[in-house]
């Protein structure tokens, strides 16, 4: 029986594995997938020497980043956002072979394009600094967006958001929130916007999908901005990930 699982910490937000072992169950897959949540990154060689039926991973919070060092090789689209979340692993004799994927951006783009109006929607806000953020940051600017990240310290190529005025709002009017901000069980936090500057041709996307609404997402809309969950990102991430895991 083959192995799949996720790398991450913690885990308990985790909507992989009821997705994937449902689908081997549909589809009569003789296989298995596993939470693996280690709370360093060095535990990976951990998972793969106990787990020999092991034939691929995704990779979650805090990780991204951190698993780089890790992997003998990296599609082209992963090492330019600098971050994978999706890892074959292949059996070579007694050589264990990790090549990097990410499958954020296809999941993201894929999910965002229909809702964007290019005649109104030329900027967007990146709401973190992590790993997801920049598969956000790549994607949104190979579907022609200008993007500025947004943190919560001083940093380099990044604005704070209390600099976040309503002038900004009106320009930078797609917003993408790929900080955990607003998840179960911390369900009543959202990012500190001027909401109140949002309109119609708003568009507040937010990776999270738990809870289906988040409070980012009800002050916009009370403004009349269009939202979206992470949902339909995280499922055709999922199927990018299979596709990945058996690429020829």
């Amino acid at each position: 029986m083959e192995k799949y699982g996720l790398i991450g910490f913690p885990l308990g937000h985790s909507f992989s594995i009821s997705y994937f072992n449902q689908k081997f169950h549909d589809e009569d897959i003789d296989a298995v997938y596993e939470n693996f949540e280690i709370p360093n990154i060095d535990n990976l060689s951990e998972v793969l020497d106990s787990n020999p039926e092991l034939r691929g991973l995704n990779v979650t919070i805090p990780y991204k980043e951190k698993v780089l060092p890790f992997l003998d090789s990296i599609s082209p689209e992963a090492r330019a956002i600098g971050a994978v979340n999706v890892i074959r692993v292949t059996h070579q004799g007694k050589d264990i072979k990790l090549k990097g994927y990410n499958s954020d951006v296809i999941g993201f783009t894929k999910s965002i394009e229909p809702m964007l109006d290019k005649k109104w929607h030329k900027k967007a806000l990146v709401l973190g600094t992590g790993g997801a953020s920049k598969a956000i940051d790549y994607g949104l600017r190979n579907l022609g967006l200008e993007t500025v990240f947004v943190s919560r310290y001083e940093k380099e190529g990044t604005i704070r958001y209390q600099d976040i005025t309503p002038e900004v709002i009106k320009e930078y009017n797609v917003i993408v929130n790929c900080t955990p901000i607003g998840m179960y069980p911390k369900t009543e936090e959202c990012p500190l916007l001027p909401y109140e500057a949002m309109d119609s041709h708003t568009i507040l996307y937010d990776l999270i999908y738990n809870p289906d609404e988040t409070l980012f997402m009800k002050r916009g809309a009370q403004y009349g901005a269009q939202t979206k969950n992470g949902l339909e990102m995280l499922l055709l991430q999922a199927f990018a990930s299979w596709e990945f895991w058996h690429e020829k």
